[in-house]
C-alpha cells in the first residue's frame, strides 16, 4: 500500500528543495548522488534529470531563444572580467554622524586619489581640495561659490568638465548597464553622452563643449553638479561592510541608521551595542533600560526622544519624584560641548532612576536563566546598608552610594509599582516606535553576527576561545555550542526574539539570549568574562572594574589559531582574511590592528569620541579593491561646517595590508562565483535548444 499523499507530496517538496539547494551551490554534475546522500536524500537519476528540465524551462521563459541566451553568456563572460568592485570596512561608529558620513563621502579618501590620478600636477592642491570638497558636499558648497565668484558661468564651466573627467575615471571598472542604473533619472541621458566615448563623432570636444554649453544657459548648471558629485561618492565604493556598534555613545544613530536605509549596497555584521537595541525594540525590558542608562549616561538622551520620539516623560516625572532629595552624584553625565547643562540635575536622576531599573530587571533574567551562569552579576542582594559596603567574590568593598529609595533589601530585584507602570510605558512606546522599528528590521533583513564575503570572515567581536585556544563550548538552552555553531544559534534566536510573534513563550525566551548576546560572558559579540556596570557606579576600588577578555584576545598572532576559524567557517586559510571590530586599537601604546601577519584585522580605531584619547587617532578603515587591502587611519574630524567653509578633509594615513599579484577581477569574486553558475544553466539551455528538448520560442 503506498504512502499517503500527504507524505508523498512532501517528500517530493524535500527532493525538490534538495534539488534547488545542490543547483544554487553550483553543486550539479558528476558526483550529483554523492552530494544528495550528504543530505540524507535517495533521488533517483531520471527524478533528477526531470527536475533539471523543469529548471531548464523555467529559465527558457527569460531567454527564449538561442541568440538572447547567447547574448547573456557572452554578457556575463565579459563582466567576469572587469575589476572588482571597491569595498569598504567601517566599524563602531557609535552615533559619531558627521565624522561617519563624511568618511563615506569621501572613501577613505579615494576620491581625493581619484582626482590627483586624473589631474596630477595640472591642477595645484588648492584647485584639488576645493573639487573635493564640492564632491562631498555639493549643495553646501555651491551655495558658496555662488555668493563669491565673479563670472559663475566660467566656474561652472570648469567645474563640470573636471566632475565629467572624475565620473569617467570612476565609472570605468563597471558595465555601462550598472552605471546607468546608478545615473539620476533627470540627467540619466546627459550623463552618459558625457562619459561615454562617440567614436564616430570627429569633434567630440565641439559636442562635450555644447551640451555642457546648454546646460548653464538653460539654468541647470547647480542641479547638474550636485547630480555628478552624488554619483561620483556612489561609485567610487561599490559596496559597504559595516562591522557592528552603529548605537550608543555618540548623538545621531538615528542619523546613520537613515544614511545606511538609502544606500546603494551595505551590510551590517552586528556588534553589542546594535545587539540591545534589537532587544529594546522587541520590548525587552532589561534592553529597554539598558539603552536608556547609556544614553543618559553620555548625554544623549535626545537620541532616543528627539531622534526616535520616544516619550521619556514618565520616566523623567517617576525620577523627579522618586530621587528628589536623593544624592546622584555617582550618575555624572559625559557630556560634550553639544550638551545642554540646564538639564543636568534632571538628567542625573534620571540616570540614578534607570540604571536601578537596569540592575533589578538583570538580576530577574539571570535569576529565570541560571545557564547564563552570570551568579556573579547579582549584587543588589549583596549589600549591607548598615555597613555601606557590598561583597563580591567573597570580598567586602566600601560603596559610594547606597541611597535606593526603591531597593527592598528583602527582595532587591522585585520593581515597585511605579517603577512597573514606568517600565511597561516605556516597552509600549519602543514596540509603537515606527521610526526605531523601521531600523531594526532593515538590521535584521541586512545583518548578522557575521558575514564571509569574498574570501572575507566578518564579525564584530570574537570567537569564544578556551585557554588552550580551542573553541568553548557554551551551554544553550541545554545544547552544547561552540565557533561557527555558537554564532548560528545566536542568530537564530535574535530573529525569532523580534519576528516569532506566534509563539510568544518561545519569543521572550528568545529576548532573554538577545540580553545575553549584549552582555553574556561566552557572548561573540561581547567577549569579555563580565560587565562591570554595578562596580563602575558604586565601588571606589578599580580592580572590580576589570573586565577579563577572552583567550581570543592574546592568540591573535597566532597562525594555527586564525587557521582554525578560518576553517571553522569554510574558508581558504591561504587567501582569506578575518575582519573585527569590538576592541579600540591603542597605537599610542603601541598596538597594531594588523594581526597574524595580516590575515586578521581590527578596524576599531576610535571613530568614537569617548575613545579617541585612549587609542589615538578617530578610527580605522579598510578599503579593498582590484589592487588588494589598505588601512586607513583618521585623524579627529573637526566638523561639517569646517570641512565646507575652509575645505578641511579629514587627514587619513594608508597603509597598504596586501597587494594582489594581479588584479583581482569580478571572477574572483562571490558575485563572480554566481556569474559563473549561471553561465553554465545558460550553455546547458542552450544545449536543449540546439538538441530539440526544449522548442524556441
Amino acid at each position: 500500500m503506498g504512502r499517503p499523499a500527504g507524505k508523498r507530496l512532501w517528500a517530493q517538496k524535500r527532493k525538490q528543495d534538495a534539488f534547488w539547494a545542490v543547483r544554487g551551490r553550483g553543486l550539479y554534475g558528476p558526483g550529483f548522488r554523492e552530494r544528495f546522500a550528504e543530505r540524507g536524500m535517495n533521488v533517483r537519476k531520471s527524478e533528477l534529470q526531470e527536475m533539471e528540465l523543469k529548471y531548464l524551462k523555467s529559465l527558457a521563459n527569460q531567454y527564449p531563444n538561442i541568440a538572447s541566451a547567447s547574448t547573456e553568456i557572452i554578457n556575463l563572460q565579459a563582466i567576469l572580467n572587469l575589476p572588482k568592485g571597491t569595498e569598504h570596512f567601517m566599524t563602531d561608529i557609535h552615533g559619531e554622524y558627521e565624522q561617519f558620513n563624511h568618511v563615506l563621502k569621501n572613501g577613505s579618501g579615494a576620491i581625493r586619489r581619484k582626482i590627483d590620478e586624473e589631474f596630477g600636477n595640472t591642477l595645484s592642491q588648492k584647485d584639488k581640495k576645493s573639487l573635493a570638497t564640492l564632491i562631498y558636499y555639493p549643495q553646501e558648497k555651491l551655495d558658496i561659490e555662488i555668493r563669491r565668484e565673479e563670472n559663475i558661468e566660467d566656474w561652472y564651466k570648469i567645474t563640470l568638465h573636471r566632475l565629467v573627467q572624475i565620473t569617467k575615471r570612476v565609472a570605468s571598472k563597471y558595465t555601462r548597464s550598472k552605471v546607468r542604473k546608478a545615473l539620476p533619472e533627470d540627467f540619466a541621458y546627459i550623463i552618459e553622452e558625457l562619459i561615454t566615448e562617440k567614436s564616430d563623432i570627429s569633434d567630440k570636444e565641439g559636442y562635450y563643449n555644447e551640451i555642457i554649453h546648454t546646460i548653464i544657459r538653460i539654468g541647470r548648471a547647480q542641479e547638474f553638479i550636485v547630480a555628478l558629485s552624488n554619483l561620483i561618492q556612489r561609485l567610487v565604493i561599490d559596496h559597504l561592510h559595516i562591522v557592528g556598534d552603529i548605537f550608543d555613545r555618540g548623538p545621531g544613530p538615528h542619523i546613520i541608521m537613515d544614511t545606511l536605509k538609502h544606500y546603494h549596497s551595505v551590510d551590517i555584521q552586528w556588534g553589542n551595542h546594535d545587539i540591545v537595541w534589537m532587544g529594546a525594540a522587541c520590548g525587552h525590558l532589561p534592553c529597554i533600560a539598558t539603552v536608556i542608562r547609556v544614553a543618559a549616561r553620555y548625554g544623549n538622551l535626545d537620541t532616543i526622544e528627539d531622534g526616535y520620539g520616544i516619550n521619556l516623560v514618565p520616566l523623567a516625572t517617576f525620577a523627579l519624584d522618586t530621587y528628589q532629595d536623593v544624592n546622584c552624584d555617582v550618575f555624572a553625565i559625559k557630556y560634550n560641548t553639544d550638551y545642554n547643562t540646564k538639564d543636568l540635575n534632571l538628567d542625573m536622576k534620571i540616570h540614578k532612576a534607570i540604571a536601578i531599573l537596569q540592575l533589578k530587571l538583570e538580576g530577574q533574567v539571570i535569576r529565570r536563566c541560571p545557564e547564563f551562569q552570570m551568579e556573579d552579576r547579582l549584587l543588589l542582594d549583596k549589600i549591607d546598608y548598615e555597613k555601606k559596603t557590598v561583597l563580591i567574590e567573597g570580598r567586602e568593598y566600601p560603596m559610594k552610594d547606597t541611597e535606593f529609595p526603591t531597593v527592598d533589601p528583602k527582595d532587591p530585584y522585585k520593581l515597585t509599582p511605579d517603577e512597573e507602570q514606568v517600565m511597561e510605558r516605556l516597552r509600549h512606546a519602543f514596540l509603537k516606535c515606527e521610526k526605531l522599528q523601521k531600523h531594526v528590521r532593515f538590521l535584521y533583513s541586512n545583518g548578522g553576527l557575521y558575514r564571509i564575503h569574498n574570501s572575507n570572515l566578518l564579525y564584530h567581536g570574537c570567537v569564544p576561545l578556551d585557554e588552550k585556544g580551542d573553541f568553548k563550548s557554551v551551554n544553550i538552552d541545554g545544547k552544547a555550542y561552540r565557533g561557527r555553531a555558537l554564532y548560528d544559534v545566536l542568530d537564530n534566536y535574535a530573529r525569532k526574539g523580534y519576528y516569532a510573534k506566534n509563539d510568544p513563550a518561545g519569543m521572550r525566551r528568545a529576548q532573554d539570549y538577545i540580553w545575553y548576546t549584549w552582555t553574556g560572558p561566552n557572548s561573540p559579540v561581547y567577549g569579555r568574562d563580565k560587565m562591570t556596570t554595578f562596580e563602575r557606579y558604586f565601588v571606589e576600588d578599580k580592580q572590580t572594574h576589570k573586565e577579563t577578555k577572552n583567550s581570543y584576545y592574546s592568540m591573535l598572532d597566532k597562525e594555527e589559531i586564525v587557521h582554525r576559524i578560518l576553517d571553522e567557517f569554510g574558508l581558504d586559510i591561504r587567501k582569506s582574511h578575518i575582519i573585527n571590530g569590538h576592541v579600540p586599537v591603542e597605537l599610542k601604546k603601541g598596538d597594531t590592528p594588523i594581526k597574524c601577519d595580516g590575515r586578521l584585522l581590527i578596524i576599531d580605531g576610535g571613530f568614537s569620541r569617548a575613545y579617541q584619547d585612549k587609542t589615538g587617532i578617530a578610527g580605522y578603515t579598510l578599503v579593498s579593491d582590484s589592487h588588494g587591502m589598505r588601512l586607513v587611519a583618521h585623524e579627529p574630524f573637526e566638523s561639517m561646517e569646517a570641512a565646507i567653509l575652509r575645505e578641511s578633509d579629514i587627514f587619513s594615513d594608508s597603509t597598504v595590508v596586501e597587494i594582489a599579484p594581479v588584479r583581482i577581477r569580478v571572477s574572483d569574486t562571490d558575485i563572480g562565483v554566481d556569474l559563473t553558475e549561471r553561465i553554465k544553466q545558460l550553455e546547458q539551455l542552450l544545449q536543449a535548444y540546439r538538441d530539440g528538448t526544449i522548442v524556441e520560442k
